[in-house]
């Protein structure tokens, strides 16, 4: 059995606490970014974060990071919404944001392109749905780099 990524220690830690605040846990990020190590912690509810979630999440996983101490190096820990573009990882978001606009990117050409936007239909028997001006395309999720909610303004 192999040993468990740092950010899925973190994400075992994080998950509690956003469940008992009523939050969803988005997504982890143990990072390096020139000298420095980054934990981004990316948090959502239905009627939006506030300043106040991302603060309250931020102290009280700081303390328990500090207690649990998986982390041996120094990090600068960082909690924030998803943002308007905020990308799609779990099986579940497919659903709930059928209907948005999404960009999609591949890792290797799907009818002679890599890069898709379009009303995302949802995720159906593995594969990405999404309707680009009418024309229906579906993106097998192995070939899937990314998919992103696209901000429309």
């Amino acid at each position: 059995m192999s040993k468990p990524k740092t950010e899925d220690i973190i994400r075992e830690i994080s998950q509690p606490l956003a469940d008992s605040l009523g939050l969803e846990l988005v997504d982890v990020e143990y990072v390096k970014e020139g000298s420095l190590w980054f934990v981004r912690i990316f948090i959502d509810k239905p009627e939006g974060v506030t300043h106040s979630d991302c603060q309250e999440v931020s102290h009280r996983l700081g303390e328990l990071l500090d207690e649990k101490d998986p982390i041996p190096l120094s990090y600068i820990l960082e909690v924030s919404s998803p943002g308007i573009e905020r990308p799609l990882k779990k099986p579940g978001e497919y659903e709930r944001f059928r209907g948005y606009k999404v960009r999609a990117t591949t890792f290797s050409l799907v009818d002679g392109q890599k890069q898709f936007i379009g009303e995302l239909e949802g995720l159906v028997d593995g594969k990405v749905q999404i309707n680009i001006n009418g024309k229906k395309i579906s993106l097998p999720l192995e070939c899937v780099a990314k998919v992103r909610l696209e901000a429309d303004f």
